[in-house]
């Protein structure tokens, strides 16, 4: 059996980084930049008034009784093309490019309109109330960085620097497979000893969210025959992700079956809990994961493995999930495996954030995700840990 850490280090150096493809930034949402961002132009490309109102040379603004002269009006897509001289005044809009020898735009409500001059009602203050060209980015400017995914306002950022398609990497393909004769589908009417498969949906949402794209083969019986048959239906893998089968029961068939089609096992046990039955390999170009059949064992490991893994693949160094928290009750000292505790957690007035382990840590038991929030990592022999000590926490919303 290895650790955590070793097997995370077998991960990270078995596993390659997909390659990158082209596709519409309307589609890029949550990909990974495969290329960094440059501004392909300026923006603003031109001086832009911020208010509504007139354009003026601010050396003119010191004598409120003199007035200025319209000479014209500059709309957003619709510019002036003259120049404002002495005394005089273009009518701009939000948006509107400001006229040439225009250093300052009057707000509208601080003008009076009398005899077709425009006159000051307020002293000015400035230059002010326009937005220099470039003020929010510059053509040949680096915008954003290879490895960053593309989510809330960055997709925008790359369609105003006029790239119509982005460079990603390509989404890992996931496929998983469930096993066990005593599974059956959600809708199903269940015999006695059946139960429903569930791990697969959890799980699936966890991979998009994580970049990659689920997909999902059925249950397989068990039988070695079975779970190859399961095999072979995959097409084009990145990662194959088996549930269950993998223990020392009689009917665990699951490695047996991937070893008939040329797996090559890298590591078999990990010391955790739960989670000791994961197991990792290569089978062709694809990686296979091995995670327990248990839901609560399945998604735990998810988070400590998969999600590395799948960062790993879109080129994203795994992100510092582990966050420290403050104990909210005595935590019971762990034994010769390392531990992942299903906590719920809270955040008092100072900011500091409290946890709490969920009172069952049975592996069977889906119901504590519900409220859970972090996991709480245990050393192996780590002692009893009072309340209101600190403990390093797996974050589930990374």
């Amino acid at each position: 059996m290895i650790t955590r850490h070793e097997a995370l280090n077998i991960i990270a150096t078995n596993t390659p980084v997909l390659p990158a493809e082209r596709v519409p930034v309307s589609e890029a949402a949550g990909r990974v930049l495969a290329e960094p961002v440059i501004a392909r132009l300026t923006q603003p490309p031109s001086a832009m008034s911020a208010m509504d109102g007139y354009a003026v040379r601010f050396a003119d603004c010191g004598d409120m009784g003199a007035g200025f002269v319209q000479i014209g009006e500059s709309a957003a897509g619709a510019p002036f093309d003259g120049e404002v001289g002495a005394g005089e005044t273009v009518r701009v809009f939000t948006g509107s490019v400001i006229p040439a020898g225009a250093d300052h735009v009057v707000i509208q409500e601080e003008v009076a309109i009398r005899d077709d001059r425009v006159y000051l009602t307020e002293a000015q203050n400035g230059p002010a109330n326009i937005r220099p060209a470039g003020l929010d980015f510059s053509e040949g400017e680096t915008l954003i960085a290879t490895g960053t995914r593309l989510s809330g306002a960055v997709p925008s950022l790359i369609a105003a620097a006029n790239w119509a398609e982005v460079p990603v990497r390509r989404r890992p393909k996931v496929v998983l497979i469930a096993n066990g004769n005593e599974l059956k589908l959600p809708g199903a009417s269940l015999a006695r000893g059946e139960i429903i498969c569930s791990t697969p949906f959890g799980l699936a949402a966890l991979i998009e969210r994580w970049g990659g794209e689920a997909h999902f083969t059925g249950i397989a019986g068990d039988s070695e025959d079975d779970i190859v048959d399961h095999i072979d239906r995959i097409r084009d893998p990145d990662v194959i992700v088996p549930l269950g089968g993998a223990s020392v029961g009689d009917y665990d068939y699951m490695k047996s079956a991937f070893a008939r089609r040329g797996l090559e096992t890298l590591f078999s046990k990990v010391a955790i809990r739960p989670g000791k039955p994961t197991w990792f390999g290569k089978l062709g170009a694809a990686r296979v994961l091995g995670l327990p059949g248990n839901p609560a064992s399945a998604l735990v490991c998810a988070h400590v493995f998969l999600a590395p893994l799948l960062a790993r693949m879109q080129g994203l160094e795994p992100a510092g999930a582990m966050v420290r928290a403050k104990a909210a009750a005595d935590i019971p000292a762990n034994g010769k495996r390392e531990s992942f505790l299903r906590a719920v957690s809270h955040v008092d007035e100072t900011g500091q954030t409290w946890v709490t382990p969920a009172a069952n840590q049975d592996s069977s038991l889906l119901s504590p995700f519900l409220q859970a929030s972090l996991l709480i990592q245990r050393p192996v022999d780590a002692p009893l840990v009072p309340a209101g000590e600190i403990v390093t926490c797996l974050r589930l919303d990374a």
